[in-house]
């Protein structure tokens, strides 16, 4: 088991707009293995009353490997969360009851001052030709990258009051399948013509094109253009047949049967037939996963049947529960009835391979064949995109990394003359630029752009802002601020003379001591003024619409009964109805962490997680910080003034504008709110766009090779439709997110 989808943060300033597109409660202190001190001497006064000696500190885990460590940091910071995870994941317990120990889980994670959330896509201003709500807005899944059905203008881009109108009919028809051809026709009436060809920013190339080897953001936001899968997410949020025609679910809620669409290619870069779509071609790409272990099979671990007992090598693969029974009948057997599974089926575990492709590419099937296959220098598949096989509406007709990808019409797709976009043009933006994208927008390159400070201030010297400019929709992705508990890594991973933090090994040490320490975490969380780190990206005026408050979104599920649960000893009902983040309240309240996850007057009284900042509070900050103080100085002799600060890394763009101000926002709140008691190291990666940047702290593999101590370089938005998708990141070995804080 490894790890999912990692989302980079977006620079959304520049960004063009593609569619609204624990541990015990108290535990500080991992315990020393005999060491109690942490520290060889102890702070001192000068003979002649002058200037404090500094202790030296030690690494507490510096003799253990790092496994080992980051094993003993989890159960002291994170096992009250896992402790609740585990009770949610009963297979015996009802959703509802899931949902609520989920919510539970998660206060146990907030409260341990590990994550900060911080915003989401969206909620800044934009200008956009794209029709809205013709490409999916569901919160899970790669179907919000398929474009092939968005609807764009071509001429002028739309008003602001337009789109309101086109929402508005959005909300009338959704659901009756009639959306994407009322748009249309509304389009015709107001005499628009519509273009075939989408033009749109990008800032991070593909890893790699294989499809089932990758948890990337970057890579299956391109690639799932070129794939389709059984079902696919339609503009009205519905799921529809794709490779899939119908489907049946057994009473038990265990065995899936699914009937494959007949009279599909696959077809290789030039368009050329390889051989036919089947059955198999589903069952060859599951194989490819669990070989592979690529990041996104965590999602199957334990969901289909021996599916972990493959990756452990105690079962042959065609014991797994996935199986063509014929050439266009295949079936998924669960270990447990999963009611979220269908929603898994828009994600890249759930994709075909080309069998025949595969193998001609130097690949095999079967653990040990493929560990040695994929070590070969004849191994091929995945590395370019002439090295992988089509099935989907696009080939990649052109790539040039840090340039532009090109993605033409699939002569051979199976649903070709039902696309409106005949191609796709991804353009590279390097973030040097602030209105890059509005600019090429206003020249009609790109379809719309999503506005930051200094774009908004010209589009209101343009006359654009007040008859075209809208507020974005939120999405359900999370860029929290991570805090590295065990930080190893002082300069990047792959080049030691990028991002080197010029810290001596005993702030080092003090450092690591400090963030290991519940109340410190938790006093650099209260300390940060979000509303002012995020108006550098969005401007002042929206500066709440995009914080988020939570990791998993507040209203992301609800219960459907009546549920009672343990809140410290109190049996506690709450009603059907009642918001995931309502329990999530509740479990906070119960603790007495003056953290505000839901907020009854939000979202015009419905109540919300999003759009306020219920962190911000920096006399908790100080409390928090002398609370460390007091705690740390007995355990390690530790000393914290502003004589003696800890002092913290924080990478950044240093070459964009935006990045530049959100990072000395961050610095310039936490110092003034804790006194400068703590002082915030901004450390600049540099380089012609943001790949060193991503190098310390998105692209490193493991926790060791994480380049920060504080860093907003990354996020996560779901997989499919429950809150695990979000929890599992923070799972020991597997989570994807738990490297963020030094771990794993």
């Amino acid at each position: 088991m490894k790890v999912k989808k990692l989302l980079a943060l977006i620079l959304a300033a520049c960004m063009v707009l593609t569619v609204v597109a624990g541990c015990g409660d108290t535990t500080n202190q991992p315990s020393n293995s005999g060491d109690d001190s942490g520290a060889n001497n102890d702070g001192e006064v000068n003979d002649d009353g002058g200037e404090v000696v500094e202790p030296t500190y030690v690494d507490k885990y510096a003799e253990m490997s790092h496994a080992e460590a980051s094993e003993a940091l989890y159960d002291a910071v994170l096992g009250g969360f896992y402790e609740y995870y585990q009770l949610a994941k009963d297979p015996s317990i009802s959703t509802s009851e899931k949902f609520a120990l989920s919510a539970i889980a998660e206060a146990k994670l907030l409260e341990q001052g590990v994550l900060l959330p911080s915003t989401a896509n969206g909620g800044n201003y934009a200008i956009s030709r794209v029709i809205p709500r013709t490409v999916t807005t569901t919160y899970w899944g790669t179907d919000t990258y398929r474009y092939h059905n968005a609807l764009i203008i071509d001429g002028d881009p739309l008003t602001a009051a337009e789109r309101t109108e086109l929402t508005a009919l959005w909300n009338e028809l959704r659901g009756t399948g009639t959306y994407e051809q009322a748009a249309k026709d509304w389009a015709a009436a107001k005499g628009y013509t519509l273009t075939d060809t989408y033009t749109l920013g990008y800032v991070s190339d593909p890893v790699t094109w294989d499809a089932q080897n990758t948890y990337l953001a970057p890579d299956h936001e391109a690639i799932v253009n070129t794939v389709d899968g059984l079902l696919e997410y339609n503009c009205e949020n519905v799921q529809v047949p794709a490779l899939a025609t119908s489907y049946e679910v057994s009473e038990d809620g265990l065995t899936y049967t699914f009937h494959i669409r007949e009279g599909v290619n696959w077809v290789n870069q030039q368009g050329v037939i390889i051989e036919p779509l089947t059955a198999d071609s589903f069952v060859a790409g599951f194989q490819h996963l669990l070989d592979a272990q690529g990041g996104t099979e965590y999602l199957v671990d334990g969901i289909v049947k021996n599916a972990t007992e493959y990756m452990e090598g105690t079962c042959g693969f065609e014991e797994v529960g996935c199986v063509a029974v014929d050439d266009y009948t295949l079936v998924y057997t669960l270990e447990n009835p999963t009611s979220y599974f269908i929603t898994m089926l828009s994600y890249n575990c759930f994709q075909p391979l080309s069998r025949s492709f595969f193998l001609a590419q130097g690949g095999a099937f079967g653990l040990d064949a493929y560990a040695e296959a994929s070590a070969s220098e004849s191994y091929t598949y995945g590395l370019t995109p002439e090295n992988i096989a089509y099935c989907g509406p696009y080939l990649v007709t052109s790539y040039t990394a840090s340039n532009s990808i090109v993605f033409d019409a699939n002569p051979e797709y199976w649903n070709k003359d039902n696309i409106n976009i005949k191609k796709i043009t991804w353009r590279f933006i390097d973030g040097q630029n602030p209105t890059e994208s509005y600019d090429l927008m206003m020249e009609g390159v790109f379809a719309g752009a999503g506005l930051g400070t200094q774009a908004t201030q010209k589009a209101k010297e343009d006359g654009m802002f007040d008859t075209y400019a809208y507020v974005s929709s939120l999405d359900a992705s999370s860029f929290p601020i991570f805090l590295n508990v065990y930080r190893k890594q002082y300069e990047n991973f792959n080049d030691a003379t990028i991002a080197v933090s010029e810290l001596s090994e005993n702030d080092r040490n003090k450092s690591n001591l400090a963030m290991q320490n519940q109340h410190f975490r938790l006093a650099i969380c209260f300390a940060l003024d979000r509303g002012a780190y995020n108006a550098t990206t969005t401007g002042d005026e929206l500066k709440y619409n995009s914080l988020v408050n939570s990791y998993s979104p507040g209203d992301f599920v609800y219960l459907s009964e009546e549920v009672t649960v343990d809140i410290n000893g109190t049996a506690t009902t709450f009603p059907a109805g009642t918001y995931y983040g309502q329990i999530m309240q509740a479990q906070l309240d119960a603790d007495g962490y003056p953290i505000t996850v839901w907020n009854p007057e939000a979202n015009d009284g419905i109540g919300g997680s999003v759009g306020y900042d219920g962190w911000y509070n920096p006399d908790e900050a100080k409390a928090q910080l002398e609370l460390a103080i007091e705690e740390l100085s007995a355990s390690d002799g530790m000393i914290i003034d502003a004589e003696h600060p800890v002092y913290l890394d924080l990478p950044y763009y240093d070459i964009n504008e935006t990045s530049s101000n959100r990072a000395n926002a961050l610095k310039q709140s936490i110092e003034a709110s804790l006194e400068g008691k703590v002082i915030i190291n901004l450390v600049k990666t540099g380089g012609s766009n943001a790949l060193n940047w991503y190098n310390a702290a998105y692209y490193p593999a493991t926790g060791d090779q994480m380049n920060f101590h504080l860093s907003d370089a990354s996020g996560w938005s779901p997989d499919y439709g429950d809150p695990f998708t979000y929890l599992d990141t923070m799972l020991p070995q597997g989570g994807g997110m738990a490297k963020n804080l030094g771990l794993f």
